[in-house]
């Protein structure tokens, strides 16, 4: 019995790779952060497949029963929306209840949003610190402040809605002319990739509808 870690394209169906369309023909079934996405994944490469739900809402709740059902197969995949699960997605529950049940893990190598995004920004990449989503309210000024003393280059995601709101309340603990790179849809159509200061950031994306997936890069002081 093994699970198999599968990343799939952040955008651009194209970027998935040989090795992840192998093992997700051949495994007994998927598990599925939204089985509509995962299942236009596989109509788009011929792949027949059986899904299953495994998302934010029910892990806890079907944790035994994923696991049981991992238990009594050959090899299972787990895949999120887009990018690598575990990272900003569901994962870590099941990849640390099946190594508890003694189910072999494996992850494959592949998309994941933050890296492009750092690699894009010029800012030192041999150290940095990703810390996920902020906080929606409770506890959010307080990590901007923490990430702010942080002296390698930080990297954080925000949803489009949020994103002006978070880039005027760090101001004050980043100062206006911090040096920030802001990737949007990554990998897609109207892929958008800002560079400049803090100040000029809050400009931008003043001016706009704000769409689509976004990460945040932060120079190191």
């Amino acid at each position: 019995m093994k699970l198999f870690i599968v990343p799939t394209p952040i955008g651009n169906l194209e970027d998935i790779t040989i090795r992840a369309l192998k093992v997700l023909q051949e495994v007994d079934f998927i598990l599925c952060e939204d089985t509509r996405t995962t299942k236009n994944l596989l109509k788009h490469y011929n792949i027949d497949k059986k899904c299953y739900p495994y998302h934010i809402h029910n892990e806890h709740q079907q944790i035994k029963n994923i696991i049981q059902m991992i238990s009594n197969s050959t090899s299972v995949a787990l895949t999120s929306d887009a990018g690598t699960p575990g990272i900003s997605d569901p994962g870590f529950l099941l990849v640390r209840e099946s190594i508890a049940f003694g189910i072999d893990v494996e992850c494959l190598p592949g998309a994941t949003a933050l890296i492009p995004a750092l690699i894009n920004s010029g800012f030192p990449s041999d150290s940095f610190y990703f810390h996920g989503f902020l906080p929606h309210k409770k506890g959010k000024e307080t990590a901007l402040k923490m990430l702010a003393q942080r002296e390698e280059t930080v990297i954080f995601y925000e949803s489009p809605h949020r994103l002006l709101k978070t880039l005027q309340m760090m101001i004050p603990h980043f100062g206006s002319d911090r040096k920030i790179a802001i990737s949007r849809e990554l990998t897609k159509l109207f892929e958008e990739n800002f560079k400049g200061t803090l100040e000029e950031a809050i400009t931008h994306f003043s001016t706009k509808e704000v769409k689509g997936e976004i990460v945040v890069v932060v120079n190191s002081l």
